[in-house]
């Protein structure tokens, strides 16, 4: 004796070994032995055999027309057996039953299951719903295999094309889109980004990179709502005496900081550090505030920037020269003979900005030498240089002084054995197209002019920092626990050490117009000024604030991400740079050492590569280079040549500096094949 039964919403059959009043023991043709429910089994049969007669079955329902068998149905419940007489015959065969079974039980849409065998006809309407989102799911896997087709002959379909970015790095499993290019991944045996590309998707690799870095961070585009900047109300204070100046980049339009210097001469030297301050007229939760807090930085490429606050916000508050600006300053109080800090005062108010100084203008001239000596004669330097070359001289003095304070606490000197380096793409004026000529600079790290802004800078975040530890005013803190490998820089709401840069304590609060979080500390600062003990009460973030932790998570996830999207950026007008030049080979030394290779910095460019080959880590080497892949920002190298010098091996280890350093590599970019077979959502499978 043979079943039929259903087990687990499929049906089986198999003969029966023995049988009680609920319950059988049926061997499957596998040989497997199942305990099957009597309520299970449908149909009881001598012959054929069971596999046989499922195939039957199986192929004279694929014949059913099952519009036919729908009409014709009883209005009422029914059993299969009972279609199978009104559609076949008066006695249908057993392989007819089947058939019927087979078929009801596979059209849900025209028949709902009303238990085992049992089935009901379903309603006028919903069968005609149900077969418009059949022939709609055949006409998109018709689609969808029409652009898989097209993808694989090396054409993009433009509805692929304007969904690349999503399918690429936010994909909606369901889309047609999408799963065209998994099917035609497949069927080349192609990753999806090369398939992609091969096909002409992509415009350019620099639009490439740029159009995936806005979908991802601007997906509502970078331009500004309307917004006007108000006015700081509070009558301030005209400093006294002060003749302030800055130091920034000719790019710079944030002009955040400026230094001036009081008392040479007089044995006691005056030092001021004005930061901007749009604090004293933005406020929490208005509507420059939200935009602010929305991109919590400003970001920077090669050749353009995303700001954080519109021009014109940062227009009204930004240290322009030839003005009075509202500023908050610090200032230090030191002996001009030994240095010794005195003291430190924090002001609200006015400050003439006499000059906007430029590092590429200036640094050529600023050197140690003519700082240091004022025999030195002034040559070309321009006559804004030599009309501050006495405060210039002081503050390059006091910069040596502080740094080498923060090494004793360091406990080893920071090494800047390797330069800064400044892109310039000519002829660009506004949105890079990635076609420009670039141009790539030095600036030695801890130049003159660039030391003393940056030991001006950590004094004044140190000192404000501890300031509003002492008040116990919450701010947003950058800590590092030690030197030792691995421990990185973290954000906190409360003061600690920071190893890395020799501080006890280090709020960043010196550029309110291009970060949040200087912003945000600014807002602090300014109610420490007004409120000294009584800061904690009047202050906009109270301790513990949760709206503080949740500035800190966002303002650390984004600047992550603009630190590694201006490093790729960097990175792609590096390889732009060496194919512009026809530069084949580079002298490089070896960062870290692999079985089979190593990772290499070039000695003259902002370029970390790999090469093929065992390398000891330091080692000096002239590399060959490869194939350069501008889409994945790749390219690998080949030593040729060991050269004999070989670089101090401390000084790979330690470069001096606060952030974990930024190299970007090869992107990776995967389109999920494991899902291929998903299929839109409410339509019936």
């Amino acid at each position: 004796m043979f079943v039929l039964f259903e087990e687990a919403g499929k049906y089986l059959g198999g003969r029966v070994l023995s049988e009680a009043e609920a319950s059988a023991q049926v061997e499957l043709e596998t040989g497997k032995r199942v305990k099957v429910k009597a309520a299970n089994i449908v149909l009881r049969f001598e012959k054929p055999g069971p596999a046989e007669l499922i195939a039957e079955a199986r192929a004279l329902a694929a014949t059913m027309d099952l519009d036919l068998a729908w009409e014709f149905s009883p209005e009422g419940e029914f059993g299969f057996a009972d279609l199978a007489a009104d559609y076949f015959q008066d006695k249908p065969t057993l392989a007819q039953q089947a058939a019927a079974l087979f078929g009801l039980f596979d059209a849900p849409h025209y028949f709902r299951r009303a238990g085992k065998g049992r089935f009901k006809k379903a309603p006028a309407e919903i069968v005609q719903q149900a077969l418009a989102a059949i022939e709609k799911k055949k006409q998109v896997q018709a689609q969808i295999a029409e652009w898989a087709k097209q993808l694989a002959e090396g054409v993009c379909p433009a509805p692929v094309r304007d969904q690349l970015y999503k399918i690429l790095f936010k994909p909606d499993k369901n889309a047609p889109e999408y799963r065209a290019v998994v099917d035609a991944s497949r069927a080349s045996q192609r990753p999806p980004l090369d398939l992609l590309e091969r096909a002409g998707a992509i415009d350019s690799a620099y639009q490439f990179h740029w159009k995936r870095f806005l979908f991802e961070n601007f997906p509502k585009g970078t331009a500004f709502p309307a917004l006007q900047a108000p006015a700081i109300t509070e009558a301030l204070p005209l400093a006294e005496g002060v003749q302030a100046f800055s130091v920034d980049d000719s790019q710079t339009t944030e002009i955040d900081d400026a230094l001036s210097v009081r008392g040479l001469g007089s044995g006691t030297v005056v030092v001021g550090i004005h930061i901007a301050a749009p604090g004293l007229a933005l406020v929490p939760g208005s509507a420059i505030d939200k935009v602010a807090r929305n991109r919590m930085s400003t970001v920077y490429m090669p050749g353009y920037k995303i700001t954080m606050l519109p021009d014109d916000i940062v227009d009204a508050y930004t240290l322009q020269e030839g003005r009075d600006c509202p500023a908050v300053s610090l200032y230090a109080t030191f002996d001009e003979a030994s240095l010794e800090l005195k003291g430190t005062q924090t002001k609200l108010e006015r400050v003439p900005i006499v000059a906007n100084l430029r590092h590429d203008q200036l640094d050529a001239f600023v050197s140690e030498e003519w700082l240091a000596d004022a025999n030195v004669p002034n040559g070309d330097a321009p006559a804004v240089a030599t009309q501050l070359r006495e405060p210039l001289s002081f503050l390059f003095r006091l910069a040596r002084s502080l740094k080498a304070q923060r090494e004793v606490v360091r406990g080893k000197p920071e090494n800047f054995n390797r330069p800064d380096y400044n892109f310039r793409l000519e002829g660009n004026a506004g949105e890079p197209t990635g076609e420009e000529q670039v141009s790539i600079s030095t600036r030695r790290r801890g130049a003159p002019l660039d030391l003393i802004v940056a030991e001006a800078m950590i004094l004044a975040n140190s000192t404000w920092g501890s300031w509003l530890g002492e008040f116990g005013v919450p701010g947003l803190y950058r800590s590092q626990a030690s030197l030792a490998p691995g421990v990185k820089v973290r954000m906190g709401t409360k003061p600690a050490p920071h190893a890395g840069i020799g501080v006890k304590s280090y709020a960043w609060s010196t550029s309110p117009l291009r970060r949040y979080t200087d912003l945000v500390n600014q807002w602090q600062i300014i109610a420490a000024a007004r409120h000294g003990k009584t800061a904690a009460l009047a202050a906009p973030f109270k301790p513990k604030d949760a709206d503080l932790f949740s500035i800190l998570s966002g303002f650390d996830a984004a600047y992550s991400t603009y630190n590694g999207y201006q490093a790729g950026m960097e990175r792609f007008w590096t390889l732009k740079y060496l194919q512009q030049q026809g530069i084949t080979e580079l002298d490089a030394t070896v960062m870290k050492d692999f079985p089979n290779g190593a990772l290499v910095r070039a000695d003259t460019l902002p370029l970390v590569f790999p090469v093929a080959g065992a390398q000891e880590r330091g080692a000096h080497v002239r590399v060959k280079l490869g194939d350069i892949d501008e889409i994945a920002l790749d390219v690998h190298g080949t030593v040729i040549a060991r050269l004999d010098t070989a670089p101090d091996a401390a000084s790979i280890e330690d470069e001096g500096g606060d952030e974990d350093e930024e190299v970007a590599g090869p992107i990776a970019i995967a389109v999920d094949l494991a899902d291929s077979e998903a299929t839109p959502d409410n339509v019936p499978a």
